[in-house]
């Protein structure tokens, strides 16, 4: 709601000095494409690891890593959404395409529109993410089938089915679960299918790259490895970022409460955290700051005691514990 929007302008004014939010907001091309090129040089290594050092323990490795970065592609997506990691917005399109959402089947700008939502709306019944982390916490068998369907790629299958149907035209883009059926009653099958390969084209393009690096250079089996990834790990590493973000708040339609940071070490960054999306309260609290800024943004409204009612947790195990914490057995997982 616009009244969420203009709580935190106000807020920034009350925590932050002109010159203070003017930095904060400063963008840096070198630092953009650092975050880019690091994300990149993660998922190349875990690539190739079990093409020299083949074995289920490298595999198993590399499926969490590439997983992990999968996600670090979508939150490019999302701070390109934002035209906030570089300085020009045409950059941020195509590099938010090319290295975030093509490789994982999206598309920025189908992306922002409904990412707008969730900043306008965030944890009211309008906000289309709440589906995301509504119904924690719930109880450790619960939270043990859905990462188990998440890992057995159950949630994988179900979430890139959507994805093609969005492509195709058959759902509206969501990705907090909810179905949206479009009517294409009337549109011939050829136009069907000639914009769904239109839409399709740019992901279809990114992925058969990749693929034919790995062919050509090293061996096309390990395209496997990302296709495994993203039907089995990321999903993992969506969740527990999704819950870490939003979920178990007193209030959830309150600015303040209803968003969360979260500290993270090397191992969560990989899997949870990639390019500080961790400082999440920061980024609701003013969305178009670089991601690279945010670590000085918390800096100053941690010193200047902003979590003194905000939330903020010690790291993304805590979080699960909390969200496997309710006693009793649910039904339905």
């Amino acid at each position: 709601m616009a009244s969420q929007l203009a709580w935190y302008t106000k807020t920034l004014r009350e925590y932050l000095s002109q010159a203070e939010l003017e930095k904060v907001m400063r963008k840096n091309n070198w630092l953009g494409a650092w975050e880019i090129v690091q994300t990149w040089l993660w998922i190349s290594f875990a690539l190739v690891l079990p093409y020299y050092f083949f074995n289920p323990f490298t595999v198993i490795i590399s499926l969490f890593i590439i997983g992990g970065k999968q996600l670090a592609c979508a939150i490019i997506m999302h701070d390109t959404s934002h035209d906030s990691l570089f300085t020009s917005r045409k950059v941020n399109l195509h590099v938010g395409n090319w290295f975030g959402a093509f490789p994982i089947l999206h598309h920025v700008n189908r992306y922002r529109p409904y990412h707008t939502q969730h900043h306008i709306h965030t944890g009211t019944d309008e906000d289309p993410d709440l589906g995301l982390v509504k119904g924690y916490p719930t109880s450790v068998i619960s939270m043990a089938r859905k990462i188990g369907r998440d890992l057995a790629g159950a949630s994988g299958v179900k979430a890139h089915i959507a994805v093609l149907a969005f492509h195709f035209g058959y759902l509206q883009y969501h990705l907090g679960g909810m179905v949206i059926k479009l009517d294409q009653k009337g549109k011939p099958w050829y136009k069907i299918l000639w914009d769904g390969l239109k839409s399709i084209s740019g992901p279809l393009a990114s992925n058969l790259i990749i693929f034919a690096i790995l062919a050509i250079f090293f061996s096309p089996w390990l395209y496997l490895l990302w296709i495994g990834a993203m039907l089995t790990t990321y999903n993992f590493s969506l969740r527990v970022r999704s819950i870490a973000e939003h979920s178990m708040s007193e209030d959830r339609t309150n600015p303040h409460r209803n968003t969360r940071t979260t500290y993270a070490n090397f191992f969560e960054v990989i899997l949870f955290a990639p390019l500080h999306v961790n400082y999440h309260a920061e980024h609701h609290l003013c969305m178009g700051a670089p991601s690279y800024n945010l670590p000085y943004l918390h800096s100053l409204l941690k010193e200047r005691g902003y979590f003194n009612e905000g939330k903020m947790d010690s790291g993304y195990w805590s979080i699960v514990k909390k969200a496997a914490s309710q006693l009793k057995t649910e039904v339905a997982g």
